[in-house]
């Protein structure tokens, strides 16, 4: 039954997905709190910041999961996680890169 279950086939990259989400949540709040205290000392400039950031790990999240999703088979490790979270970081990379794919035509 669980075979047939495209969630189950995915249960890798959802965890790893989710943790690194939450993750990147928590280090988003971190730099926008320096980050708004650098460029002005108010509440507003650090909820700017944040929300900012936050934003853009979201949308990472959503580029990242589009993209590697059936590809990640792997079990969940530290390791896997860290590299999650630096994939939502450095998701333009992902987007725009070419990578190894040939070009057509």
């Amino acid at each position: 039954m669980l075979d047939n279950d495209p969630l189950w086939k995915l249960r890798h990259a959802l965890a790893g997905l989710a943790v690194a989400l939450l993750l990147s949540v928590l280090l988003a709040a971190l730099a926008g709190a320096f980050v708004g205290d650098l460029i002005g000392e108010s509440y507003g400039h650090r909820v700017a910041v944040y929300s900012a950031l936050l934003l853009y790990v979201v949308v990472g999240a959503g580029v990242l999961f589009a993209k590697v999703l059936r590809h990640e088979t792997r079990p969940l490790s530290v390791q896997r996680v860290l590299l999650w979270v630096a994939s939502l970081w450095l998701w333009p990379a992902l987007l725009f890169g070419r990578g190894n794919k040939p070009t057509s035509g």
